[in-house]
């Protein structure tokens, strides 16, 4: 019982971060919206902020927010199941 009693006080830590807070609301307001803010997110990080930015005319701060949403977005995923 104490096994459990410490899974489940490492995931209600887990789940109390920002990066969690962020995918939550983002998954729960635009549910329509993840799996194409997750497909940029990777596509990002796959090309570089910079150069993604240069090659899409996307501002460096679009990119760096969207980059974030989408890594927020898989955390949250994993987490929450």
């Amino acid at each position: 019982m104490a096994r459990r009693d410490e899974i489940i006080a490492w995931l209600d830590e887990l789940m109390d971060t920002s990066l969690y807070s962020i995918g939550a609301y983002f998954s729960d307001g635009h549910p329509d919206l993840v799996d194409e803010v997750i497909a940029q997110s990777d596509a990002i990080e796959a090309a570089g902020l910079r150069s993604y930015s240069d090659q899409n005319g996307i501002p460096l701060e679009e990119c760096f927010n969207t980059l974030l949403t989408g890594l927020a977005v898989r955390y949250y995923k994993a987490v929450a199941g």
